[in-house]
């Protein structure tokens, strides 16, 4: 949505394809009971009108899918946006005519369109991943993917409930549906280290203070390491006395949002003696929190750190396994058989019968959605092949051999408006320094690509990120190779660089 407005300002002509039925993305498809954000809103929102600023009003510090929702399509009405944007409109292809200069999208419908300059605005988070259960279309009752819910709200009173998948959605998911369902079975392969949120609602107070200080706030989340307000402590976990880190580590503990991962100490992202000083300090927190000594020990991770996997934040969730309606099954040890008519067959024999089964199952994170899609560039090289790998770009903007297609998806390790924000405005000025040379394209150069490529890896090596199987590192899908997604060094430094190179003329771009 923002790309549309910063290219629409520059007077260029511009359509936007729209898989779904209306603006927001993420908060348009994920409409799961318990879905908001992670990020505090006042940093989430967008920055660029201070007009929208003060108009806007956060009901939660973390706020939730329906009032998202509502905010986005303010914004898209605000600023007029729907006009140049098709909806019901899944792209199929689109292909790169090198005499012409020019991409051709040919949608799913058939309908076919061209332009100069080709922006994949997908996300992150956006090719939804089911796994391939043996007779997964036999089920009886009724299903959801969490990234693809249903706009009524589903009824779970008195229904059997099977829940696969522990991930952050599963953790905002499961205390409302364990309240509401007649009794929830959960599926868990691995257990996460879950944080409590905090969330609550914004007094007048607040609200006021958030916009006469908006410009400050914005200057300060631009210069801290992940785009939020928080800074890490410069001191060491191990530098200070086990007194002094288990305060912090309360002080932190009863803080909402991410500050218990990203204003800890400096080196519990990139030394693991660190690191488990607080992952044990969050496990014991865990165990206090649930009854049976079994069912916590079943959901304290154990195999890999704090923070190598996104950290999701909760509200009840642990506590939602002291119900006698609830109940946790370990898939590592009685992996899923098959999905049967009436429920869920495991490999030990059991078999459970549900109404209703969810599956919070995850992503094709960062490259799925663009690799789902039949992208070809230079030579009808496509884009699937080219990152069969791994992702394989200069500054995750651009990829060689694919002329002027961007991508404006933040893959720096950041609050990811803020982050993209920046992406998005360092394309459209991308795109006005090709019109006003009078070029006709940009690409990077294949050494410029590879050079990024290694310095992403160098940047993930320095932490704790490749030491978990996680959407970080495309582990979360089978057969999926094995690679850095995210740009694991500061966002600061991210800005710093991508800055940089458009000011030396595009170094590192091939433009002709």
């Amino acid at each position: 949505m923002y790309q549309l407005y910063r290219l629409r300002k520059m007077g260029l002509s511009v359509k936007v394809f729209e898989d779904a039925g209306g603006v927001g993305g993420t908060w348009y498809w994920n409409r799961y009971p318990g879905c908001r954000f992670d990020s505090e809103s006042e940093t989430y929102g967008y920055s660029f009108s201070e007009e929208l600023l003060q108009e806007w009003d956060w009901k939660e510090h973390f706020s939730g899918q329906p009032e998202n929702e509502r905010y986005l399509n303010y914004v898209a009405d605000k600023f007029d946006l729907r006009k140049d944007i098709q909806f019901n409109s899944r792209v199929g292809s689109a292909v790169y005519d090198e005499s012409e200069h020019r991409w051709e999208v040919i949608l799913e419908s058939g309908q076919r369109a061209q332009a100069q300059f080709l922006i994949g605005a997908v996300g992150i988070l956006s090719a939804k991943y089911t796994p391939p259960f043996e007779g997964i279309d036999s089920f009886k009752g009724e299903s959801f993917h969490t990234s693809n819910w249903p706009k009524e709200k589903i009824d779970f009173t008195g229904k059997r409930v099977g829940c696969i998948g522990t991930g952050a959605t599963a953790i905002q998911l499961i205390p409302i549906v364990a309240k509401e369902a007649g009794h929830l079975t959960v599926f868990q392969r691995t257990p996460n280290y879950a944080a409590p949120l905090r969330n609550g609602e914004v007094d007048p107070e607040t609200q006021m203070a958030w916009k006469t200080s908006y410009p400050e706030l914005h200057k300060r989340i631009r210069e801290t390491p992940t785009g939020f307000r928080h800074d890490f402590d410069p001191r060491s976990a191990l530098e200070v006395s086990e007194e002094e880190r288990l305060a912090l580590y309360e002080e932190l503990w009863a803080l909402p949002g991410f500050k218990k991962w990203l204003g800890n100490f400096h080196d519990i992202m990139t030394n693991l003696e660190a690191n488990e000083t607080f992952a044990e300090f969050v496990r014991n927190k865990i165990r206090e929190r649930v009854t049976d000594p079994v069912v916590a020990e079943m959901l304290v991770p154990k195999d890999h750190p704090f923070g190598s996997k996104r950290i999701p934040l909760e509200s009840g969730y642990y506590e939602a396994f002291n119900r006698d309606n609830v109940k946790l099954l370990d898939t590592k040890k009685a992996p899923i058989e098959s999905i049967t008519p009436t429920g869920v067959k495991l490999q030990n024999g059991a078999e459970y019968e549900f109404d209703i089964i969810i599956y919070a199952t995850g992503f094709d994170a960062i490259s799925g959605p663009l690799t789902r899609m039949d992208i070809r560039g230079e030579g009808g090289q496509t884009f699937k092949d080219k990152w069969a790998d791994g992702p394989r770009s200069y500054l995750g903007i651009q990829t060689a051999g694919f002329p002027n297609f961007f991508m404006a998806t933040n893959t720096a390790l950041c609050n990811y408006t803020v982050c993209a924000e920046m992406i998005v405005e360092w394309i459209a000025d991308c795109i006005g320094h090709v019109r006003e040379k009078n070029l006709v394209c940009i690409a990077p150069t294949p050494q410029a690509e590879e050079a990024w490529v290694d310095h992403v890896n160098e940047s993930a090596a320095g932490t704790i990120l490749s030491a978990a199987d996680s959407w970080f590192m495309g582990a979360n899908i089978p057969g999926k190779k094995r690679a850095v997604l995210l740009y694991a060094n500061s966002a600061r430094e991210y800005r710093k660089k991508v800055t940089e190179v458009a000011a030396s003329g595009y170094e590192g771009f091939v433009l002709r």
